[in-house]
């Protein structure tokens, strides 16, 4: 608490309001803006303080986000209770909340709470008591336990009882008599950990002469401001190892460091090289933390004890005093894109925090997205390359199969010429990789006599076959029921069939072509945390397998010696749908796959199954050239302008009501703005028109990148009228379309 005044400060800090002075706090709600409150007296309080208000009847916790410009009487504003016992919010992260709110046009407080999204990291952790021996030993019979507690304590620091008792090998009520006795006395502290901390001095990879080259680029950015640098290599070439010596050169300057992943629980490889390079585990922010966990990381970074955190995509909103580097590893991943909630994409803004913090910002990426190459060649965004594997080997070698001419007999997923490299890779005593994007056993199943389809009841989605869970399931909602023995339509018996191929699906195959060979299925259904993916790492490894079946979690960062065939079953899925980053996004799927193949030191090839091998992803990847791929792709979204040759706004009209929500997107029809160089599509039913019991209609804006789309987009939002159980939601560059 700072010290009481009167009136408010002036001079050089004028954020500092002392008692009696007029104050504005951001709450973390959806609200409109600020509301006003007064500091009573014996309080002075800052800007970026968090402090708890009266809400109503309740108490709340927001932000001090300035001088109060309200005109309610003085005599009507309530006083703030008093400052929480946390760190500021400092005056970049502040800016960020503003940046963020005006560019999504979601409330500046929505985006507050994914700032202090830990209500309990807001209070003083609780005290514990430890033990440890007392200044004025007396008399006492020793036995042989309480000898080995004294000899313990007399070279540990104080601890629990519970722990003393478990390295004396004895009872706790031997340490509590010991304490009565006099002969232990207690200490009170704080219950927050002790957080390693990475030491930057620590001999770090043996790097060849273009990794240590690259590293050396990075290195130059760190302390020198803000900047954007893509680091854009070949899968294989190191990346990782070059910018930890960034990352070094930070710590060693005395600052934090973040580092994005777009699937951190699956990160067992990385974290293993991040001890081997630094000496220490990082921390680490996902949603998969339990709320103690959370609790104790975010008043770690606020209090600057946490030097690196590795987190997903909200960990770009942690309060960190001493940021001096933020990474965004595979940049070009769409699950950067938030898609509940305030919507942003976490690799947008951490060009803007960069920029707010004065801070360098490096993308990783061996697939970087259309975005970010554009920035490149448009010399605002700087590049570091590398185009060849470490240790001098070659990318696979790709090879496409027609599946028109070529394909499996009937009921049957792999062609003969994917199942002779399958046995020629087995035969040799190296691990092959299968590529389905598909969860479970069979992505629809049907009446084979009417013709009825299972599907979800909440969503407009068909249920997924999961065989080994002995279940229907609906990927969107998580419904999910028994497969039934009628069918629901017409009632026929042994009727329902299923269709298509999921990975289960592709695993009985496997069992009937390779009897005598140890598969390993890997999907998210069955690797569901940090734990399993360090195991599934582990048994590849140590070649406990020699098939993995996986759909996307193995599609990227993965290195494993022994793999030297990877084979994409069904190499043109993501190619349908009319998206029109669908090109891109298979390009970059595949060629992340490919790059799995050949990284030890036997050469490694790819085997496309595609019906479509004319198309220009397909001919990209048989020829290993990314930037044709890329120059044909820009060419394509110039002439449509589509982003990032133009702009992309979004309107989700959604609700339980079917008849309101119509009634919403007509009226958003009737008022769409109308000007040159500007085009409105919709209203229409989404793609997913029932997503978990609400009806979904989109409106989609497109336009040339010199119109302000925000402001368009809040002028026409405000003269439609939105009935009250009706959401529109705002989605700004969207990447998903469903």
């Amino acid at each position: 608490m700072r010290k009481s005044g009167t009136g408010a400060t002036s001079g050089e800090d004028d954020t500092i309001y002392e008692a009696g002075a007029r104050i504005a706090v951001l709450l973390p709600l959806p609200l409109a803006g600020p509301y006003d409150y007064k500091v009573p007296d014996g309080l002075t309080v800052a800007r970026g303080d968090i402090v708890a208000v009266p809400l109503g009847t309740r108490v709340a916790t927001g932000v001090v986000w300035g001088s109060a410009i309200g005109d309610v009487d003085d005599k009507k504003l309530r006083d703030i209770i008093g400052p929480k016992d946390a760190p500021p919010v400092g005056e970049p992260l502040i800016d960020l909340v503003d940046w963020v709110s005006a560019y999504t046009l979601y409330p500046a407080g929505a985006v507050l709470r994914m700032v202090i999204s830990v209500p309990a990291a807001l209070e003083l952790p609780k005290q514990v008591t430890l033990y440890k021996l007392s200044d004025n030993q007396t008399d006492v019979r020793m036995t042989p336990p309480r000898e080995r507690i004294c000899a313990f304590l007399e070279s540990a620091l104080p601890m629990p009882a519970s722990d003393i008792a478990r390295e004396a090998g004895c009872g706790t009520s031997v340490v509590k008599g010991l304490v009565d006795l006099g002969v232990l006395a207690a200490v009170s502290a704080s219950a927050e950990p002790d957080w390693p901390v990475p030491d930057p001095e620590r001999s770090g990879f043996a790097l060849s002469d273009d990794q240590a080259a690259a590293a050396q680029d990075l290195g130059n950015k760190v302390g020198n401001g803000f900047g954007v640098t893509l680091l854009d290599g070949v899968p294989g070439s190191g990346k990782t190892e070059v910018y930890f010596e960034a990352m070094a050169k930070a710590l060693a300057m005395g600052k934090q460091v973040l580092v994005m992943l777009p699937e951190i629980a699956l990160g067992a490889q990385w974290f293993q090289r991040f001890e081997d390079r630094f000496g220490a585990p990082p921390a680490v922010w996902h949603s998969e933390l339990t709320q103690a966990r959370r609790r104790d990381t975010w008043r770690a970074v606020a209090s600057g004890k946490a030097r690196v955190v590795v987190g997903a995509r909200s960990s770009l909103f942690l309060p960190f005093p001493e940021l001096g580097l933020i990474v965004v590893d595979e940049e070009h991943d769409s699950s950067f894109k938030q898609e509940d909630g305030v919507m942003y994409h976490a690799r947008d803004m951490a060009v803007v925090r960069s920029r707010l913090e004065d801070t360098p910002l490096i993308l990783v990426s061996a697939t970087p997205s259309l975005e970010t190459v554009i920035n490149v060649r448009r010399d605002r965004y700087d590049e570091v390359n590398l185009p060849a594997r470490h240790g001098g080997q070659d990318m696979a070698d790709t090879h496409v199969v027609d599946m028109r001419s070529a394909g499996p007999a009937r009921g049957r997923w792999l062609s003969p010429e994917l199942a002779e490299a399958m046995t020629e890779t087995f035969e040799s005593g190296d691990q092959a990789m299968l590529f389905l994007n598909r969860r479970g056993y069979a992505p629809l199943t049907l009446c084979r006599t009417c013709g009825h389809r299972m599907q979800c009841p909440r969503c407009s989605a068909w249920l997924v076959e999961h065989r080994l869970l002995g279940r229907l399931q609906c990927h969107h909602c998580g419904f999910a029921t028994k497969p039934p023995e009628i069918c629901p339509s017409c009632e026929d018996t042994e009727s329902m069939v299923p269709c298509g191929p999921g990975v289960e699906r592709l695993a009985e195959e496997v069992q009937l072509l390779f009897p005598d060979i140890r598969t390993l299925v890997a999907t998210s259904d069955t690797v569901r945390g940090p734990k399993q993916a360090a195991e599934l790492v582990r048994i590849i490894e140590d070649k406990e397998v020699d098939l993995i079946i996986g759909s996307q979690i193995v599609a990227k960062g993965y290195h494993f010696p022994s793999l030297t065939l990877v084979g994409v079953v069904d190499a043109d899925l993501g190619l349908s749908g009319g998206e029109f980053r669908a090109a891109e996004k298979t390009f970059q799927l595949l060629f992340q796959v490919a790059g799995r193949a050949g990284r030890g030191d036997r050469p490694g090839r790819v085997i496309l199954q595609s019906y479509m091998p004319e198309h220009a992803v397909i001919k990209s990847m048989v020829a290993q050239d990314r930037d044709a791929f890329i120059d044909a792709e820009s060419q394509a979204r110039t002439d449509a302008i589509m982003p990032p040759f133009g702009r992309l706004a979004a309107l989700i009209v959604s609700g339980r009501d079917e008849a309101l929500v119509d009634q919403a997107a007509n009226a958003l029809g009737r008022t769409a703005p109308r000007l040159d160089d500007l085009h409105v599509l919709g209203p229409a039913p989404a793609a997913m028109a029932l997503l978990r019991g609400r009806h979904r209609r989109r409106l989609l804006l497109r336009t040339t990148r010199d119109k302000s789309v925000q402001r368009i987009m809040h002028d026409w939002i405000k003269r439609s009228p939105i009935p009250k159980k009706v959401r529109v939601q705002v989605d700004i560059d969207p990447v998903s379309f469903f």
